[in-house]
């Protein structure tokens, strides 16, 4: 763990929080199928352009007092909370793996995870747009490390993962939840089967196993609680991209130690 002076920090988390309102855009326009990019940012309601003070992430929630400056309409807490989130996220992983490119590998899985998430709980489903960007990224960082088999560059751009580990992490990521969707005949959806591929890319081979353990175990603690509550039955499908993504969150800060555990566990 690398530790950065208090300036950055705060720059990172300013920074995340504007990520944060991006976030809150890809979380309502991707599962309508509208651009992420224009028309600029409006209020759901009365349709009417946000202005400046409004797009201020978290602060322009507290101004406006929760409602829309126009039609008063109350303005979910969500958007601030994602937006908090995401802004603790930006500056923990600086704080955590310092300004490397470690940081920003792992930076972009856990932010479209976070989308992936929110949009399974509400739409239950996991868009491909989003898996492709991250299958795309992960790529890109991984171009640095095979350009280094063949001559050796500055240990800054060259991401922690080894190439066959991420590789095998895919694989086995991907035909785990493949064999898993055809033996459930359904239970599974095919966007689990790509998200956990995606996910396996980035944390390798020993990470895939850690989140597919820990995903499974969070997915179904939550839903035999929900069944002994009444909130869910039998024949209700609950959405495992959350479940996932949380697992992999934890896997990309504690992964290593929780596989140590594990092994001396059975040891």
């Amino acid at each position: 763990m690398e530790q950065y002076s208090p300036l950055l920090i705060v720059i990172t988390f300013l920074i995340g929080l504007c990520f944060g309102s991006f976030l809150n855009v890809i979380v309502y326009r991707l599962p309508e199928k509208k651009s992420i990019v224009s028309p600029p940012s409006e209020c759901p309601s009365c349709e009417t352009r946000l202005g400046i003070v409004e797009l201020i992430p978290v602060l322009g929630y507290l101004i406006l007092l929760g409602r829309c400056r126009h039609c008063k309409t109350k303005i979910s807490i969500r958007y601030p909370l994602v937006e908090l989130v995401v802004g603790i996220i930006f500056a923990f992983s600086f704080y955590y793996f310092g300004l490397t490119v470690n940081a920003f590998f792992y930076l972009v899985l856990i932010y479209l995870l976070l989308a992936i998430a929110l949009i399974d709980l509400k739409h239950r489903i996991v868009p491909n747009t989003l898996v492709a960007t991250g299958l795309i990224a992960g790529i890109i960082f991984y171009i640095p490390s095979l350009i280094n088999l063949m001559v050796e560059l500055p240990v800054w751009l060259v991401v922690e993962r080894d190439l066959l580990d991420a590789g095998a992490g895919f694989l086995l990521g991907g035909l785990i939840m493949l064999i898993i969707l055809l033996v459930s005949r359904g239970g599974m959806g095919a966007g689990d089967m790509k998200l956990m591929a995606m996910i396996g890319l980035f944390v390798g081979l020993r990470g895939a196993a850690v989140v597919m353990l820990l995903g499974f175990f969070m997915g179904a603690l939550v839903g035999v609680t929900f069944m002994a509550l009444g909130i869910l039955t039998r024949k209700d499908a609950l959405p495992f991209a959350p479940y996932l993504s949380l697992a992999a969150i934890i896997q990309v800060l504690w992964g290593e130690s929780i596989w140590y555990w594990y092994i001396n566990l059975l040891n």
